[in-house]
């Protein structure tokens, strides 16, 4: 009973992953601070925006496997919440190969992690593989700083520069 039931709702979750017109993957060192909370900010607006509806898939994970299976970091759950994201079910996770055939975007925080992706695939894969940052206007920031250690600011920091992106990236997909 319970295995026909969790195979049902795999084939709906496989049916919505199939039907999702853009496929967007958020990278970081070890997805427990920046990734998710592109993920978390990016679903939010999509979810605010009626024309999106559920024809985008979301996902984070990081380069490394330091955190495998941990949540996010607290500090990241915290400032997100301020914001009205939830953040807190997500689990860590490390990229795999099959990401790169999956994903239509890449989107990566920093220049170390877009090198160390960038060594993982060939180049026919690059051109989904972007600095998140690219698609924010007007943004002194190339790159999302990592905030893990340091202070509460920078989290808030964080999440201020991953709406900009989240708004630019909006604007590229409604223009695609």
């Amino acid at each position: 009973m319970w295995s026909e039931q969790l195979w049902q709702s795999t084939k709906i979750v496989m049916h919505d992953l199939l039907q999702s017109k853009h496929k967007i993957l958020f990278v970081c060192t070890g997805n427990i601070c920046r990734s998710p909370s592109a993920e978390g900010v990016f679903r939010k607006m999509i979810e605010e925006h009626e024309s999106f509806d559920s024809s985008i898939y979301i996902d984070s994970c990081g380069t490394h496997s330091y955190h495998i299976g941990e949540s996010p970091d607290g500090r990241a759950q915290h400032a997100a919440a301020n914001r009205g994201i939830d953040i807190s079910k997500q689990k860590a996770r490390q990229i795999e190969a099959d990401d790169f055939d999956f994903f239509d975007y890449i989107l990566v925080m920093d220049n170390f992690n877009l090198n160390v992706i960038h060594s993982m695939v060939d180049e026919t894969d690059r051109s989904k593989i972007h600095l998140f940052l690219d698609y924010a206007e007007l943004n002194e920031y190339k790159e999302v700083p990592d905030p893990y250690y340091g202070g509460e600011r920078g989290f808030e920091i964080v999440l201020d520069l991953l709406e900009q992106a989240s708004i630019g990236l909006i604007k590229h997909l409604q223009s695609n």
